[in-house]
């Protein structure tokens, strides 16, 4: 491999649908390893590779325990009758964990230390539930910790309250941002705009392959009937400024899926005679405040258009993960961001958010949009337990 610092590209983006994250959904029945193992199988045979060819395998996965421990990237590439010699990673960067695979991957291949890399992620929510790796052997959160932050930290839903609070957002605009979303991801779904990513996935009861999350008929009137999720009397006591808007309706489901990218360097994929489908133009991650927890977005946006020389309205469109209605919203008020622009096939309110997958999920979805409509450039973005996040951008080749 040369040392010297090369382009890397996207040859390929795929993922499972989004099952329900919960007993009963369409992926449930299928133990996280072979569903991780399902996506890398079909990179290496949609792209004709042999599994000898692939330098490194890195996948993201939040909750790494039970099902999904043990380096759950080595066990599936050892499911999907990987060669032996092939070596894995897992990464947790919480929900941007293969978002930052991905960072992973591309930076290898610029360094030339990598020539071919599958960056993705894997979650099921339904078999591993949110939560549960915090409730094995002690709380993460340490004395030295609480001795920081002695009011104690919050979950994201509080965190995503305190958002809509800051930045005014109201009941009304959170719950008509999350029905758009529901009808951006049923009109891409109809006129096909997932095909070129989306991989159907056998299961007990037939062939899975749609995503199982999108509601078509959900309307910002049906929304406004749900009840508040996360409010607590102690919370409201803590926090009484805050009125309660952030409803299941208005949230990311619980998700079940997987993901992948391959990855390679741009003379790697002319040398095999694949099509390098975008570029890596620029990377950025960053911590912010742990409490407000979801505003990292901002200042990863700010960061990575300074140092890509871009401006926001250089960006032809933008992938920036709905955790919770208020988080896109925010970010795109303080960023100037064009709302016709923002994750305008859908985002995870109603795509899902199956944590370690989400990352090469929305990668895939903004790659086949730039490729749609001509565009150029393309921003993703996501917010990260703990008050991180990272940014991308991606150039349509």
């Amino acid at each position: 491999m040369s040392t010297v610092a090369r382009t890397a590209v996207i040859v390929d983006a795929v993922r499972t649908p989004s099952g329900r994250g919960k007993p009963g959904g369409a992926l449930s029945g299928i133990h996280p390893v072979d569903l991780a193992a399902h996506v890398l199988r079909v990179t290496l045979e949609r792209n004709g590779l042999e599994s000898s060819q692939i330098d490194d395998v890195l996948l993201g996965c939040v909750s790494q325990v039970g099902e999904q421990t043990m380096n759950i990237a080595r066990q599936a590439v050892l499911a999907a009758g990987f060669d032996e010699r092939v070596p894995a990673t897992t990464i947790d960067r919480q929900c941007g964990s293969s978002q930052q695979a991905a960072h992973f991957a591309a930076q290898g291949v610029m360094a030339g230390q990598y020539d071919i890399v599958i960056a993705g992620g894997i979650e099921s929510m339904s078999r591993v539930p949110l939560g549960i790796a915090a409730s094995v052997a002690g709380s993460p959160f340490s004395p030295a910790l609480h001795e920081r932050y002695p009011a104690g930290l919050v979950n994201q839903g509080v965190s995503a309250e305190l958002i809509a609070s800051r930045w005014d957002l109201s009941r009304e605009t959170l719950d008509a941002f999350a029905a758009e979303s529901h009808r951006r991801a049923a009109d891409a779904a109809a006129q096909g705009r997932f095909a070129s990513q989306l991989l159907p996935v056998p299961t007990d009861a037939g062939e899975f392959a749609v995503d199982e999350t999108v509601r078509p008929a959900t309307t910002e009137a049906g929304l406004s009937g749900l009840a508040p999720a996360f409010r607590t009397d102690a919370l409201a006591e803590r926090f009484p400024e805050l009125d309660w808007r952030i409803t299941p309706g208005n949230s990311s489901p619980l998700t079940d899926g997987a993901s992948a990218v391959l990855i390679m360097s741009e003379q790697k994929a002319i040398e095999l005679g694949l099509t390098p489908r975008a570029r890596f133009h620029a990377f950025a991650v960053v911590g912010d405040d742990p409490l407000m927890m979801l505003t990292g977005p901002i200042p990863a946006t700010r960061r990575i258009l300074e140092r890509s020389g871009l401006g926001i309205e250089d960006i032809d469109a933008y992938e920036v993960n709905e955790a919770f209605a208020s988080v896109p919203l925010a970010w795109a008020a303080e960023v100037g961001a064009d709302a016709a622009k923002l994750n305008p096939w859908g985002g995870a309110i109603a795509l899902g958010h199956a944590l370690g997958s989400s990352g090469t999920r929305l990668l895939g979805t903004l790659l086949a949009h730039l490729e749609a409509t001509g565009g150029r450039y393309g921003l993703q973005t996501m917010c990260e337990g703990g008050g991180m996040a990272n940014a991308t951008i991606i150039e349509r080749l």
